[in-house]
């Protein structure tokens, strides 16, 4: 499901010039013209410079997608407290609107750094993100990476679809530093407390064994702490 701004049928849509990749636009004039734009499904302003995206395939978009989806919804709703997302606009800061393939985050009402606009959107920062890239040559371990690095979004991962690699990092002191798998195989988050991923189960669409460790970590004590203190 692609979400997007709400169009307006009634602007004068014959008084904005169109919107285009490479457009260098302010984020209230990227809205108006992406408003005005019905037949453009996604597009996102990255350090203010306008991505249209291209049509996604099924195997290098589309089934990496659901395998972080799926693993991502059954930590969430193990977990009271947390909305889960897929492809929201986020209004990030003055030159930033992207739109992550999924977002997890805390609610506003238990401290989460993003909160739900008027219209519906988010602003502010996510607690992760999770993008589909595909190749290292992606915006998404480039210029988007940067910006939401600097935002402060304390865990990205990216999946670069066309190497079948998986990349986790964490925010340290301003800086992303690459969570490592442990011996078994095992990244476990520094951010979500039980939210651990079998990372060559998910590359190999061993979904069962991702979902088997993800229990594991559910069954934890730092998981059950971490709910606990949710429930405050």
């Amino acid at each position: 499901m692609t979400t997007h701004l709400p169009r307006q049928p009634h602007a004068k849509t014959q008084d904005l010039p169109p919107l285009e990749n490479g457009d260098r636009l302010t984020r209230p004039e990227f809205e108006r013209r992406y408003a005005a734009a019905p037949h453009i499904k996604k597009a996102e302003l990255i350090e203010g410079i306008v991505y249209v995206a291209s049509p996604l395939r099924f195997v290098q978009h589309a089934e990496p997608h659901s395998r972080l989806h799926g693993w991502l919804w059954t930590y969430q709703i193990a977990t009271p407290g947390l909305r889960l997302g897929i492809e929201p606009t986020i209004r990030l800061d003055l030159d930033n609107e992207p739109q992550p393939d999924i977002v997890l985050i805390l609610d506003e009402a238990v401290g989460g750094q993003a909160r739900l606009t008027d219209d519906g959107y988010l602003e502010g920062v996510p607690e992760l993100v999770v993008e589909i890239a595909a190749s290292s040559a992606s915006i998404d371990t480039g210029s988007k990476k940067q910006a939401y690095r600097r935002n402060g979004v304390l865990e990205y991962i990216v999946w670069r679809s066309f190497e079948n690699q998986l990349d986790w990092f964490s925010l340290v002191e301003g800086e992303y530093q690459a969570l490592v798998a442990d011996g078994d195989g095992i990244i476990r988050s520094g951010v979500f407390p039980g939210l651990w991923l079998a990372v060559e189960a998910l590359l190999n669409n061993q979904m069962a064994q991702v979902l088997e460790v993800l229990q594991l970590g559910l069954n934890s004590p730092e998981h059950g702490e971490f709910v606990e203190q949710l429930a405050k």
